[in-house]
């Protein structure tokens, strides 16, 4: 069922996403007095969905999930149709149209989905406000993945700044330390502050590792015992907390959860402070690796903090996040362009898309990936590859600097160039998520 509802969400995002840049080319197009052919959501060879014809264009559905696109009269794009450009141009096609103009239609999806970010970011945060863990909010520090500790990091730290700049929220650590490829990292431990000098190759193993290295550290305090559980059967009381299992310590509940899943149908001896005073029992772990008992949930063990806008002041907020988002992700694929980050193996697919929305159906989750897609989609499509937009717009700019319009024939070829780059770059970020779902 959680695939499901990651299915749809995803398909909704990207029929919003799609019909929204196709009208960007669209619109302009028709102002333009440009015929436009064809406006689809989704690619249709060999068949469409659902179609229909008002005016000079035909409406549809495809089949294809790849994206859309809209067929412009005399322009050398995806449907390759070589016999229309055999034939004289006529006036309302793309080819007769001056060069400015023409740039403004094939501008027009980018500038789109740029406007589009920024509205949804506004919404976001005019709806929902700014909800993040500032790193002085963690009452217990991180935990520390296997990656962190071979950084030097360790459960219980409280990081204070990435370079020597502050980092005031939980959630920016990572990022700062995977886009500005940190040196050193500032550390609280055991109340005495520290720097750790970063391992070469950090920015590798961050990368394949594939989620976050650190997490926000909650102790194992009993806040509910399920009635007839091993918990209950063994004794377990409400305000405990276990503290080790087996003589192995356990100061954080990541570590019980840790333990109990390695040891299923086991019987294991529970250290535990109760009122004060040390406690120990013997518990029956269940055959899924739990006790049945939950633990005072993280709200209470940590600290959130919402930052607030009114409508006015959410939209230069809805753009600087715009802005962040764009940034961060240029700074990314700096990274794929690196061999020793090994950062191409990260690529991923529609899997990795999908996997990216909640499992379950959440409105603020949901628009706020929309509004990150929206942003990437727009840098996507202005990289100066032949068939996709800034393809067309690199183009578009030498002929209005030089004054000179590139041959059909020299466009025709870069477009089946460009359609080549852009198979490849797909096959690998598919392949990726599919040896990943292997592994």
């Amino acid at each position: 069922m959680e695939v499901l509802i990651q299915a749809a969400q995803l398909i909704l995002s990207l029929s919003i996403l799609v019909i929204l840049h196709e009208l960007g080319h669209f619109i302009p197009a028709k102002l333009f007095k440009t015929r436009v052919e064809k406006f689809y959501l989704f690619f249709d060879p060999w068949f469409s969905l659902f179609k229909f014809k008002k005016g000079e264009t035909e409406y549809g559905v495809g089949w294809l999930p790849l994206g859309g696109y809209v067929k412009i009269s005399g322009m050398i794009d995806e449907s390759m149709d070589k016999e229309q450009m055999k034939e004289e141009p006529k006036p309302w096609e793309f080819r007769s149209k001056p060069a400015w103009q023409r740039l403004i239609i094939m501008l027009g999806g980018v500038i789109v989905n740029v406007i589009l970010g920024i509205v949804i970011y506004t919404g976001i945060l005019f709806t929902w406000g700014n909800e993040y863990i500032p790193t002085d909010g963690l009452t217990y520090g991180v935990y520390a993945d296997t990656t962190a500790i071979e950084m030097g990091i360790k459960s219980g730290d409280k990081i204070l700044a990435v370079d020597g700049e502050k980092v005031t929220k939980f959630s920016d650590i990572q990022m700062n330390i995977l886009i500005n490829n940190a040196k050193k990292v500032s550390i609280e431990r055991e109340g005495r502050k520290e720097e750790i000098t970063l391992p070469e190759g950090t920015i590798s193993k961050l990368i394949k590792n594939q989620k976050s290295f650190i997490e926000p550290a909650v102790i194992a305090e009993v806040k509910e015992i399920v009635p007839n559980s091993p918990a209950d059967s063994a004794g377990l009381k409400v305000g405990d907390r276990i503290t080790a299992i087996n003589n192995t310590a356990t100061p954080y509940f990541q570590d019980v959860v840790k333990y109990l899943k390695a040891h299923p149908s086991s019987l294991v001896e529970l250290e535990l402070m109760r009122e004060g005073a040390t406690q120990n029992l013997s518990a029956r772990v269940s055959k899924n690796g739990t006790l049945g008992f939950a633990i005072t949930p993280i709200d209470e063990q940590i600290t959130f903090s919402t930052e607030k806008y009114t409508l006015i002041e959410s939209v230069p907020a809805g753009i600087n996040k715009a802005y962040d988002s764009f940034d961060n992700y240029i700074k990314q694929m700096k990274l794929v362009f690196e061999p020793e980050t090994e950062a191409y193996k990260s690529l991923g697919g529609f899997i990795s898309i999908g996997k990216a929305f909640s499992p379950e159906w959440d409105w603020q989750r949901f628009w706020s990936f929309t509004a990150f897609l929206s942003i990437i989609l727009a840098i996507m499509n202005i990289l100066p590859i032949p068939a996709l937009d800034g393809g067309h717009v690199l183009f578009l700019l030498v002929e209005i600097i030089s004054g000179k319009k590139p041959s059909d024939k020299f466009l025709e070829n870069a477009q089946v160039v460009g359609f080549v780059i852009l198979l490849a770059l797909m096959l690998l970020a598919n392949g990726n998520d599919i040896i990943r779902l292997f592994q």
